[in-house]
């Protein structure tokens, strides 16, 4: 289900096609001396607008397509660390290994190690709101991040270690690997998305809200315009003046 203010977007150009309709109905009458305000100048707006909310909905479906992939990979790294730690304590690694180890799978958990008091990396990847808006893309990146940083932290650490030699097919140094590089991959993947999904949604918005020159001030100017011809008691402007337009500016 779209959301209230991608429906509010929707809304403002569907109601933006509804004015252009009726001024264009008011034929000769309507002759604003702003250029912005001529039918041709609205109809290429209208039109702009349009193609954006299409380009909005298909980066954000891109967007979560990158994001889930990229989530659902993450998803078992918990589990997969703290076997890997338990592997390698079950071996005569030195204590200190094991230590190093352990500290780095309570990043990986989201934990506080009791020796790394002043560590600040601790976030945890959110499970499920990746919605690109201010801070929260910024946490939700630098968490995954993180964690795949750290995932790769251990990694090298087991490669430093000739003992660990687990049997377990997924807990050997060569899939671990091969289980980071995908997450990188997939990574970059949600970073690029997440970049082309923030430029449309900065895009639109200029386009529809920036001030004067976007969709709702317009159609408010229109308004406002209409009124001046024909009177706020005419048929003309009782047209008009009930269509709504809200400005969605976050």
């Amino acid at each position: 289900m779209a959301s209230t203010s991608e429906t509010g977007h929707a809304k403002n150009v569907a109601n933006f096609e509804d004015l252009i309709s009726f001024c264009t109905a008011y034929g000769t009458a309507y002759n604003p001396s702003n250029d912005h305000l001529l039918i041709p100048q609205l109809q290429t707006l209208h039109h702009d607008a349009k193609i954006m909310l299409q380009t909005v909905k298909t980066n954000k479906t891109a967007f979560d397509n990158a994001t889930n992939a990229r989530e659902i990979a993450c998803a078992p790294l918990k589990k997969l660390s703290t076997r890997i730690v338990n592997a390698l304590a079950s071996t005569n690694a030195a204590k200190q290994t094991i230590d190093d180890a352990i500290t780095i799978n309570h990043k990986i958990q989201g934990k506080r190690s009791d020796n790394s008091k002043n560590e600040t990396d601790t976030e945890l990847p959110p499970s499920a709101d990746t919605t690109p808006e201010g801070k929260k893309i910024s946490v939700s990146q630098q968490s995954y991040d993180r964690l795949i940083d750290n995932f790769s932290k251990l990694i090298v650490l087991l490669t430093g270690e000739p003992l660990y030699t687990p049997n377990e097919s997924d807990l050997n140094v060569a899939a671990l690997n091969t289980r980071f590089t995908n997450l990188e991959t997939l990574n970059t993947a949600a970073i690029d998305r997440t970049t082309a999904y923030s430029n449309a949604l900065i895009a639109r918005n200029t386009l529809m809200y920036q001030p004067t020159l976007g969709l709702v001030d317009i159609a408010l100017s229109v308004k406002k315009y209409v009124k001046s011809v024909f009177e706020a008691s005419s048929p003309q402007y009782k047209q008009i003046s009930k269509i709504q337009f809200k400005n969605i500016r976050k």
